[in-house]
């Protein structure tokens, strides 16, 4: 049976979200939280839950506080539903965990049952609109120089910009994690970047990855 805790003092939408969760799974345990206290209280007693979080209005001083409490609760997955969400803040929670889904009220339902559902698999979604907003924001960046990677590279910094981890990506294609670091280093040295968020600008940039490498 699946956990969600509801973090959304907008009544209508608390109720609303409770409703699509309810019809998608029925026997779920439902759980709210008015306040940051609240909130910590709730996973403290349920780790694994699924926290359905409207950030911007929700007592959350801002996204440091948000990954804080998330690196604190690995077992969570989140869900942020918001009518807006700043983009340095998307890119933040992007590319600082894999934890968290996002959706915008203004989209269809269908995004929001998607996100559930990838919620209680443990996996990411990130919405149309949100990575829209992503895309716009790195075509506005600078002109990065193309660089030469193989195929076996091209095909792991894909794997990288949909949020697998070395382990996941060593048992997709096949290989031992050792290989899979060795390719790892080999781009993070021909990119000349140190990050995993660095590598995804790049892809994002050179056009090897698009919206459905979020979806996932």
């Amino acid at each position: 049976m699946a956990n969600y805790i509801l973090a959304d003092n907008q009544e209508l939408t608390r109720f609303a979200t409770e409703m699509l969760i309810r019809q998608k799974d029925a026997k779920c345990a439902i759980r709210k939280a008015t306040d940051k206290a609240g909130l910590i209280q709730l996973l403290k007693e349920i780790e694994s839950a699924v926290v359905v979080l409207d950030f911007t209005l929700f007592d959350i001083a801002d996204e440091e506080q948000l990954l804080i409490i998330s690196e604190r609760f690995t077992m969570a997955s989140w869900i942020l539903i918001s009518d807006h969400l700043s983009d340095s803040f998307l890119r933040r929670m992007v590319y600082s965990s894999n934890a968290f889904s996002i959706v915008f009220k203004g989209e269809p339902l269908t995004s929001v049952r998607d996100a559930l559902l990838s919620a209680t698999s443990s996996k990411r979604y990130i919405s149309q609109q949100a990575t829209e907003i992503l895309l716009r924001q790195h075509s506005q960046d600078d002109e990065m120089p193309i660089v030469e990677l193989t195929t076996t590279e091209t095909e792991i910094v894909r794997a990288i910009a949909r949020g697998l981890t070395t382990k996941e990506i060593a048992a997709e294609r096949f290989s031992s994690i050792h290989t899979i670091t060795t390719h790892r280093k080999n781009i993070f040295r021909k990119l000349k970047v140190n990050t995993a968020y660095e590598v995804i600008k790049y892809a994002m940039r050179a056009g090897l990855v698009n919206s459905s490498d979020f979806c996932i």
